[in-house]
């Protein structure tokens, strides 16, 4: 094809906005919680939604979804992956735009409180989230789903926590995940039987005199685990 030809048929094309929307979870030792924003732009300003962004030209998606974290959250190299795309005609009154959403997870005791105030964001309890605007619900919906699902066979729940832990803290995640609750030996026993925790010597007491043990997760003896031909599924 005529390298000319080429870059005419370019130009004439219709121009789609494309744009990049994270779906922010944190965990503040009771109950999984979800980052959103107040709309700083019309249409629909003021009104609650995820934080987003229209991707810069030199830019990917990802690297775009990173920037747009770390900006509004002060946060980098955290647990981010790409959901899913959006592209209903009408998803945005403002334009025609696609949005590529991310879901990440974050822990909020690592959370840049300026940061936060900066873009007037809140967090709302995972039962609890209010009206979005346009498709936001949806993305928030489907990412959970995606979180319940990879739960069960991956041990995503630890990028919620802080670097240590209780095992209490931790059924607590799956609980939230799960939306029901589990029998507190059983878990303990099912966890502790992946050998991918170290037991520390320190207790939390906020919650009893006895206190709880920390514990600290083992990235590389849950790589040995899977290496094993293991699964980890709880």
């Amino acid at each position: 094809m005529n390298t000319t030809n080429t870059s005419a048929e370019y130009i004439k094309q219709e121009k789609i906005l494309v744009a990049v929307d994270c779906i922010i979870f944190g965990f503040d030792s009771e109950s999984i919680k979800l980052l959103l924003f107040k709309r700083r732009v019309e249409p629909l300003k003021g009104s609650l939604s995820l934080i987003g962004s229209f991707i810069k030209n030199d830019l990917n998606l990802n690297d775009s979804a990173k920037l747009v974290l770390e900006e509004s959250t002060g946060l980098k190299d955290i647990f981010l992956k790409e959901l899913r795309t959006y592209s209903n005609l009408d998803r945005d009154p403002g334009n025609r735009v696609i949005s590529v959403a991310h879901y990440a997870l974050i822990r909020i005791n690592e959370l840049d409180i300026k940061n936060v105030e900066e873009y007037d964001a809140h967090w709302f309890d995972f039962n609890d989230i209010p009206n979005l605007i346009f498709d936001h619900r949806q993305m928030v919906d489907d990412a959970i789903h995606r979180l319940r699902d990879e739960a069960r066979r991956e041990p995503i729940c630890f990028k919620l926590l802080p670097e240590e832990f209780t095992i209490p803290q931790l059924q607590s995640i799956y609980e939230c995940f799960y939306q029901k609750n589990l029998d507190s030996r059983n878990f303990r026993k099912k966890i502790l039987s992946f050998n991918i925790l170290n037991k520390t010597e320190k207790k939390d007491k906020t919650a009893s005199k006895k206190g709880a043990f920390l514990y600290v997760y083992d990235k590389e003896k849950f790589d040995d685990f899977i290496a094993k031909g293991n699964r980890f599924q709880l």
